[in-house]
């Protein structure tokens, strides 16, 4: 065994993954718990909206589908950015990162636009336990997003400073492991607060 390959398995745990990547998926999964906590709220104190305007009052269902597409894109977008460093491709890896972060904020503009649209319509985040619930579930979700851009650009501004190359290709994995996951759970919330018929007033 050569000291290359002795110094690479001193990386890896038994599952066979490095601990850094251990490390995500062990920490996604908590991001999971909390997640679903948050639906479970969500789905208790929706048609508890008191006063103030209902679910099916209030939401611009293709404004946010044109939203969710463009934050899915963005799993595209990371993919090929993986699949460019992985060839030693160090200029592509570059575009594909920013684009991937310009799609994730195109989403986040996206929330902030309907969130201050929902005020002006008299939906406050204490307005009602609906509010409450969507606000913080929405919410929760977006700071993700906002953490994912963070690390995307980390990563391009390490590439610029010639510190991203192939054999790191393992570090863009793994924040690509994070954006698919809050992908995903994307998936699931648009669809149980935009999909699921929601109660009107």
């Amino acid at each position: 065994m050569t000291d290359s390959t002795a110094t690479a398995n001193d990386h890896l745990t038994g599952t066979g993954l490095s601990n850094n990547k251990l490390l995500m998926w062990v920490f996604l999964g908590s991001e999971c718990l909390l997640f679903g906590g948050l639906i479970s709220t969500y789905l208790i104190y929706r048609s508890r909206f008191a006063a103030g305007p209902a679910p099916g009052d209030i939401f611009d269902i293709p404004f946010t589908s044109v939203s969710s597409f463009v934050l899915l894109m963005s799993s595209l977008t990371m993919v090929l950015a993986l699949s460019a460093l992985q060839r030693g491709d160090i200029r592509n890896n570059r575009l594909w990162l920013l684009t991937t972060a310009l799609l994730g904020s195109l989403f986040i503009g996206g929330q902030v636009y309907e969130f201050t649209t929902f005020l002006r319509e008299g939906l406050g985040y204490t307005t009602s336990p609906f509010s409450s619930a969507f606000f913080t579930l929405t919410g929760f979700h977006g700071v993700h997003v906002s953490v994912g851009i963070v690390m995307l650009m980390s990563l391009y501004v390490s590439s610029l400073r010639g510190n991203l190359r192939r054999e790191s290709a393992e570090t863009v994995e793994i924040v690509g492991l994070y954006w698919h996951f809050v992908d995903v759970v994307w998936i699931f919330i648009f669809t149980v607060i935009y999909l699921v018929p929601s109660p009107t007033s």
